[in-house]
């Protein structure tokens, strides 16, 4: 896996402090699946994180401090316990953390149609905005958009362009509100996209605004 576009550091520390909505925490999880760069970029994180630690004062601790650690800790186990999936049985595409959530093949997700040439599957993480599988067919964009917020995507399978390159399978788009883009599939293949935002999409031609209550994006 040939991966040319990877996270910015904000987005690597965030991930490496905990701070990042769980939908956009999974999606970092899956690309570090596939990118040792990245992988080697959080744990120098992680270890600025720890030298900074050591220099806050302790603090009191709630009561139910003991409490909400065990529950994370079986929320991280779990998480561990997918990750230990053999990469040969994967199904194609799916990085460990992702198979966790949807143990199967992205062939066999109940799709369901956003338009024309694009479906979606919601996994319905909860939380602070919105995370889905999106598959494109051949020749279809996206409508032209900028963001609210913050959107991250990785791509699973296939490829698209626009006005910031050719994204392929393991490279990552991290966005901001800074960028207007309009994707577009490039190949004979459908492409198929993890996406997280912590707010909607702000579509900027007539049709996107026209559409965009009904797709929820």
């Amino acid at each position: 896996m040939n991966i040319r576009h990877h996270f910015d550091d904000a987005t690597l520390m965030a991930y490496a402090s905990g701070s990042l909505p769980k939908g956009m925490a999974l999606l970092v999880a899956c690309h570090l699946h596939w990118c040792p760069e990245c992988r080697e970029r959080v744990r120098q994180a992680e270890a600025v994180g720890g030298a900074l630690l050591e220099q806050i004062e302790p603090q009191a601790m709630p009561d139910n401090a003991l409490q909400q650690l065990m529950a994370r800790l079986d929320d991280d186990m779990a998480a561990e316990v997918s990750s230990l999936v053999s990469p040969a049985l994967l199904p194609e595409g799916v990085p460990a953390p992702l198979h966790h959530y949807i143990r199967g093949s992205l062939d066999d997700l109940p799709w369901k149609r956003l338009g024309y040439g694009v479906h979606h599957v919601d996994l319905n993480l909860g939380g602070k905005g919105t995370t889905r599988l999106l598959k494109i067919a051949p020749g279809v964009s996206v409508p032209h958009h900028t963001h609210t917020g913050n959107e991250l995507t990785l791509i699973l399978r296939g490829s698209y362009s626009d006005e910031i390159g050719r994204f392929s399978a393991g490279d990552v788009a991290d966005l901001d509100g800074e960028v207007h883009h309009q994707p577009i599939v490039d190949t004979d293949q459908d492409c198929i996209c993890l996406i997280a935002t912590d707010s909607p999409l702000k579509f900027t031609g007539l049709m996107g605004r026209l559409v965009q209550p009904f797709i929820g994006m």
